[in-house]
């Protein structure tokens, strides 16, 4: 069985972290059939943490945790942060597929989205 963690930053406004939770339902929608288990964390300043959420998807059943951090620049956060999290849980689970994908800013589609969004 198959999860997807979506990763972002973390808020001291509640409204954004229930914003990343919305976005991790409608991936749930989106991903039927692809992933069993869709569920969001945080690298800081709210919960679930990265290590926590991970450990929600395991307990889920899942056997392969895809880590999809919702960040758009390839910062400390991406580079560093959020291995060394993901690397708490890969080193407790060596037998699960535990793995960090492509960041959101590298996604070719944000040029579209933004010009978009720019022209309404």
């Amino acid at each position: 069985m198959k999860a997807l963690l979506l990763v972002a930053h973390g808020s001291r406004r509640i409204e954004s972290n229930d914003e990343v939770a919305a976005l991790a339902q409608k991936l749930a929608l989106k991903a039927d059939g692809e992933f069993a288990v869709v569920s969001h964390a945080f690298l800081e300043l709210s919960e679930p943490s990265i290590p926590a959420g991970i450990e929600h998807c395991l307990s889920q059943g899942a056997k392969s945790v895809t880590v999809l951090p919702y960040f758009l620049a390839r910062g400390t956060h991406v580079v560093e942060d959020i291995p060394e999290q993901v690397a708490i849980k890969q080193r407790e689970y060596p037998d699960a597929d535990i793995h960090i994908v492509d960041y959101l800013g590298t996604a070719d589609e944000l040029v579209d989205l933004l010009f978009n969004l720019a022209t309404g």
